[in-house]
């Protein structure tokens, strides 16, 4: 940690930035966009989540031995000219890549879905904007949302700092989260730990989701 990085924990921690809000009683798992345009490295959107899906399955896993909702996300326009991306289309070339009549839009096979599992589509940032995961979450009672997949600065903290507003716990998985830019990725969990959410290892997670929570 750098001399500035110390000083900004310091500043922040003495005005009470960063308080925990810990786990609730009943969690939900969104699996935010692990699709084949972000997790294949070699297309435009893409980058290496090798290690997040990895994470990932193992939430899953643990949410199911739990018998809590898992619900995965994915991006998809149905007009190949993007007319339904509106302006955001304008920013990167790449949302080319996520019309629904390619593969982009699909989940990355190496996730453990079944055929239980929610499949929200949406079409920007937020996992709550423009779709009905809210009154989805309230119907299961839920009131923590451990946050897995990508990019932890575009649709994931979006979507925590959505959670918080909408009065749900976010939880966002460190190891099981990423982002083309790692620097992108690390200021994005300082800020969401500082403001918005919990960030917490891959080890706390499933200590709560097994009933051993020492948050």
């Amino acid at each position: 940690m750098s001399g500035a990085e110390r000083g900004d924990k310091q500043f922040l921690e003495e005005r009470g930035f960063g308080q925990a809000l810990g786990f609730g009683t009943h969690p939900a798992l969104l699996v935010v966009d692990l699709i084949m345009a972000f997790t294949d490295a070699a297309r435009p959107l893409g980058s290496n989540l090798d290690s997040q899906i990895a994470a990932t399955n193992r939430l899953i896993e643990a949410m199911r031995r739990r018998g809590a909702p898992i619900i995965f996300t994915t991006v998809s326009y149905s007009d190949p000219g993007l007319k339904d991306a509106g302006v955001w289309a304008l920013k990167m070339k790449g949302m080319s890549s996520l019309v629904e009549q390619g593969d982009g839009p699909l989940l990355d096979p190496r996730l453990d879905k079944t055929a239980g599992d929610a499949l929200l589509p949406k079409k920007y940032a937020s996992c709550f904007f423009g779709t009905d995961l809210v009154p989805r979450l309230v119907t299961d009672a839920v009131d923590t949302l451990i946050i897995a997949g990508c990019t932890t600065s575009g649709c994931v903290r979006a979507s925590a700092v959505d959670a918080i507003q909408y009065g749900f716990r976010p939880i966002v998985v460190r190891e099981a989260v990423g982002d083309r830019s790692q620097a992108a990725h690390e200021q994005s969990l300082a800020d969401l730990h500082w403001k918005y959410a919990d960030v917490v290892s891959l080890a706390t997670a499933l200590d709560y989701l097994n009933g051993e929570d020492r948050a």
